[in-house]
């Protein structure tokens, strides 16, 4: 009776949103000047950056080193709550998934349960934070007393003010189709690489290297940003986008912005700064990762026995 118990006990869902949090908090910290680069390389209309060195040494030139952390404040947050929310939330759905009699998740469960968790973290957190991260990433210059946003709360206050409390929510259509379909697919391949690579099952008890989820988290990261390049780059754009003195907006919204870009800049224009996002995303995995499967098994070891992750 004892060992059946001790079969059907789990790391809890509070537990991987919390090695989600601090895996989080690493990434941003880490990559941040990465993300500053990709958001400048996807507003650049007119040509001005040639490439991923030439527009970090622009801005660095231009602006200062400290410049390529702009936006650190709301990226960090919103990676924290964002990681927190979707390993949690995961592992919720994938326990709803899990098959009554064996407890394990098929590939279709796991690939809804990530699809689920992007969803609902890119409608909860991601889309406010990030216009509010792009709106001072876009801002240029040495004379911080001229930029219009002052700092994330008074960006999110002026936003606010001109836009309603729906411009924070600006781009959710292309962010909840990005971010569903990135979980969907990592979740899914970093299951597949720990088995593929390490024999590592869940349940089994055994605990990865932290180099060793690295490489899986490195690798699950991959494919996202192929897939949903063009979701990033619309996104993007509309999250930037303010009103003129008139009330007008350039993209009316996720279609119109995409048919837009095309007609005018053509179709690459639709993965700019998807190599950034490989830069930034597969080695933000396998930071967060590699810190997550630490903190999961510490729990395990401390707490359970070859219990069920």
């Amino acid at each position: 009776m004892a060992t059946r118990t001790e079969s059907k006990k789990q790391i809890p869902p509070y537990m991987k949103a919390v090695s989600g949090s601090l895996g989080g908090v690493v990434e941003a910290c880490c990559l941040q000047p990465i993300d500053v680069i990709k958001t400048r390389l996807q507003l650049d209309r007119v040509g001005a950056y040639k490439g991923i060195a030439h527009c970090g040494s622009t801005v660095v030139r231009t602006e200062g080193v400290r410049a390529l952390w702009k936006g650190l404040t709301p990226f960090a947050t919103h990676l924290t709550l964002k990681y927190t929310l979707r390993m949690g939330s995961n592992a919720m759905f994938q326990t709803a998934f899990k098959d009554s009699e064996t407890g394990k998740v098929s590939n279709r469960g796991r690939f809804l349960s990530g699809f689920g968790a992007g969803v609902l973290e890119a409608l909860a957190i991601v889309t406010p934070f990030e216009v509010v991260k792009i709106r001072l990433q876009q801002q240029k210059g040495l004379s911080p007393e001229l930029f219009k946003y002052k700092g994330p709360i008074h960006c999110a206050r002026t936003i606010v003010r001109e836009e309603s409390i729906l411009g924070l929510w600006s781009g959710a259509a292309p962010t909840v189709m990005r971010n569903g379909t990135n979980q969907a697919v990592m979740f899914t391949a970093k299951n597949a690489f720990d088995i593929l690579l390490w024999n590592k099952h869940e349940g089994d008890g055994k605990i990865l290297q932290p180099w060793q989820s690295m490489i899986s988290g490195f690798l699950a990261g991959t494919a996202g940003p192929f897939c949903t390049g063009p979701f990033d780059v619309v996104k993007t754009r509309l999250m930037a986008q303010s009103r003129d003195s008139e009330g007008g907006i350039r993209y009316k919204g996720m279609v119109h912005a995409i048919r837009t870009i095309y007609a005018e800049e053509g179709l690459v224009a639709l993965w700019r700064g998807l190599l950034p996002r490989l830069m930034r995303i597969p080695p933000g995995q396998a930071i967060m990762w590699a810190v997550a499967d630490q903190v999961t098994g510490l729990y395990e070891m401390r707490y359970l026995r070859n219990a069920p992750l």
